[in-house]
């Protein structure tokens, strides 16, 4: 882990490399492009080929879905007290999408004019659910369970298969519960590029949705255009902005929860006017993560991915996470409202010593997709609107026409396209 002290010469070069990062890697980039190409042009025979390298599992073609009796049959095995949880979570988080769901609507702002939006659920969207390291269970909740809410008639869920060609049955079980029409067993790139483009047995999708680790953020960036995309959800990262008032076994806690999700590309950040505080915080990492079941995975992250940064003040504690734009911000502070006001971008704010940002990951409501790699500087997270298509409503009478009909005359008439302006101008004759 890196301290960077306030009083340090080479402050602001220090975190250069923090502010400056990149969700992307023009070396994965190119490992990307060759994978996305091979699927496009083999189809299933290179998704049966990547699933045996990657995956390290055996398939045909048949066996890429999981089938209804294959789902019935794992969900059965699943504890009444995961059951509960996948429960409690798709109840809260389709509670808060419903708040988001966009209604059609119209306005008449000028006589004989008539204006509005209406908007309808995509047919077929895909939802990756990353499962390299940790099958994230939690995830199919913050994806397909919006989805569902959306009114999306078609829901494909693909995910990687353990080495048994099995998936997780807590997963299968939420994929059923949150609404899922479809699973695939298929992971990694070459299921990105299922999804985009289909094959024999997979029909493409309109639109992907889900987080991944730096190669399925790659896929996902690559394939834009041939589908719609959410956002960059690449891997994890979390910032905490401290005052006196917090506990350091908390702050490193926080941190470790999203150190631990293994890609090792994962950052945790802590901004404090407290010179002391860090360090506290430093011992409290090096404590908590020798006891946890996930240490190996924390390592790399450990030495390359936290940095405790001590800042001049609260304020400038502001601008630096407004510049990183982290996935995760967490206010433990004795005023965190005021603070977040302050916030112009982060993907979902914490606040307070009693919100810790597992809530968020799991129950709370709102989708845990969020902006990666400081692009919350312009995308937001995964919302139930974003599995809609909208489109504007425009309705006028001939009076309304022969009024602006000047003005469409004199746009056609400066772009040079004398059939626009006809186009108008032929009803009124």
């Amino acid at each position: 882990m890196k301290i960077i002290r306030r009083n340090q010469e080479n402050f602001h070069s220090e975190l250069k490399p923090l502010l400056e990062r990149s969700a992307f890697s023009s070396d994965i980039d190119r490992q990307v492009a060759d994978i996305l190409a091979d699927v496009r042009q083999r189809g299933d025979d290179a998704l049966c080929d990547y699933a045996l390298k990657f995956d390290h599992v055996s398939l045909t073609p048949e066996q890429f879905m999981v089938t209804a009796a294959e789902c019935e049959a794992a969900v059965q095995t699943v504890p009444p007290g995961v059951r509960l949880s996948i429960d409690v979570a798709v109840h809260q988080v389709a509670d808060f999408a419903r708040q988001r769901l966009p209604e059609n609507w119209s306005y008449s702002p000028r006589p004989g004019v008539t204006l509005g939006e209406q908007f309808s659920p995509m047919s077929r969207v895909g939802c990756y659910i990353p499962g390299g390291t940790a099958p994230l269970i939690s995830t199919v909740v913050h994806t397909v369970t919006l989805a569902a809410t959306a009114g999306v008639p078609e829901i494909v869920v693909i995910t990687p298969p353990g080495k048994d060609a099995q998936i997780n049955p807590a997963l299968l079980y939420a994929c059923q519960v949150a609404g899922a029409t479809e699973i695939y067993r298929l992971g990694g790139v070459y299921g990105i590029a299922a999804l985009a483009y289909g094959s024999a047995s997979i029909r493409r999708v309109e639109k992907i949705v889900g987080p991944g680790n730096a190669y399925v953020t790659a896929a996902k960036r690559q394939v834009y255009g041939q589908v719609a995309l959410d956002l960059v959800a690449g891997p994890s990262e979390i910032m905490i902005i401290a005052d006196e008032s917090a506990n350091p076994a908390y702050i490193a806690a926080d941190m470790l929860s999203q150190a631990e999700h293994g890609s090792g590309r994962e950052q945790a950040v802590l901004l404090s006017t407290e010179p002391d505080l860090l360090s506290q915080v430093a011992e409290e990492l090096q404590c908590q993560s020798a006891c946890l079941s996930r240490s190996e995975c924390l390592e790399k992250v450990l030495a390359d991915g936290v940095f405790l940064v001590e800042t001049a003040s609260l304020q400038e504690a502001v601008e630096l996470a407004n510049l990183y734009a982290p996935e995760h911000l967490e206010l433990m502070l004795h005023d965190p409202e005021d603070t977040a006001a302050k916030i112009t971008a982060a993907g979902a704010i914490f606040l307070g010593h009693w919100t810790p940002e597992p809530v968020g990951d799991f129950v709370a409501g709102p989708s845990h997709v969020l902006p990666t790699g400081g692009s919350g500087r312009f995308f937001t997270g995964l919302t139930a609107e974003m599995f809609f298509r909208r489109s504007s409503l425009v309705k006028y009478d001939c009076d309304a026409l022969k009024r602006e009909l000047p003005y469409i005359c004199c746009f056609a008439d400066s772009e040079g396209l004398d059939a626009h302006g006809n186009s108008a101008a032929i009803r009124l004759v």
